[in-house]
């Protein structure tokens, strides 16, 4: 019984470590694709073209 305690507490420790990881990993992507986004969305708001529509990228 201790060692499927041990056990799992090991899978969980791995799992979150690896959720840690590409957490860390890819949140500067995830910042840099938001402000890049914004800055169209900006773009698109001051160009005053008639096309308003965001779906169509």
């Amino acid at each position: 019984m201790l060692w499927k305690i041990i056990g799992v507490v090991a899978v969980v420790w791995i799992a979150l470590t690896l959720v840690g990881a590409l957490i860390k990993g890819l949140f500067p992507i995830l910042v840099i694709s938001v402000v890049v986004f914004g800055l169209y969305l900006l773009y698109k708001a001051i160009s005053g073209s008639d096309n308003s529509s965001v779906t169509k990228l």
